[in-house]
């Protein structure tokens, strides 16, 4: 309770509740809390913005120190003694894919032609074998004993022979090359054709009468 002075010059009293008193202190109190919590959510939401963007740096970072690693070109400073730049890093990156993507078409054809040869090869093997087995075959054929070295100077012969032959196959591309190779296969692959050629080859080593 306090006293004021009312306009006729009379003291009046007033009575102020404790409730009135308490509620003007708890409003206080819960607008400041308000405020603070305010003022916390946007810090804590600048400090994870802050580390999320520093994360996404480092990671970019991490990214162009990988490619320096693994790029060889990207090793080189240039003239004034610095690291490429990134763009540089991307670029020389690109060439060196590209670059190894070339390689990989190079090696997948050489490995291509490889398999051809190895085809053609085990068709020749093939037929020879059949020429062995036929010539075994023959009543009072005595066969006649051969060195290890005289059995891979006959070998080397008859090879000789098929791969001389084999370069008149076109190689413009692959239709006339399919259309070469079986035709080639059907003028000298023949086990008769074959046989001459072995026989030919026998004698021109003095292996036969």
């Amino acid at each position: 309770m306090y006293q004021r002075c009312g306009s006729n010059g009379s003291i009046q009293n007033i009575h102020q509740t404790p409730s009135s008193s308490n509620q003007n202190t708890e409003d206080e109190d819960d607008s400041g809390d308000n405020k603070a919590s305010a003022l916390s959510f946007k810090e804590r939401r600048r400090e994870a913005h802050t580390q999320a963007e520093q994360k996404r740096r480092d990671a970019i970072k991490k990214g162009y120190d990988s490619l320096q690693e693994l790029v060889p070109t990207c090793q080189q400073t240039d003239a004034s003694g610095y690291k490429p730049s990134k763009a540089a890093v991307l670029q020389k990156s690109i060439d060196y894919i590209q670059y190894l993507l070339q390689q990989r078409r190079r090696q997948e054809e050489e490995r291509n032609a490889l398999r051809k040869d190895v085809v053609a090869l085990r068709i020749m093997q093939a037929n020879y074998e059949q020429i062995v087995k036929a010539q075994h075959s023959v009543p009072g054929h005595n066969e006649q004993r051969l060195t290890d070295q005289d059995k891979f100077q006959v070998f080397q012969g008859i090879m000789d022979k098929l791969f001389e032959s084999f370069e008149s196959v076109p190689t413009n591309n692959f239709a006339e090359f399919s259309a070469g190779v079986f035709n080639w296969l059907e003028e000298y692959c023949k086990p008769q054709s074959l046989r001459t050629m072995v026989h030919g080859v026998l004698r021109e080593q003095n292996y036969t009468p």
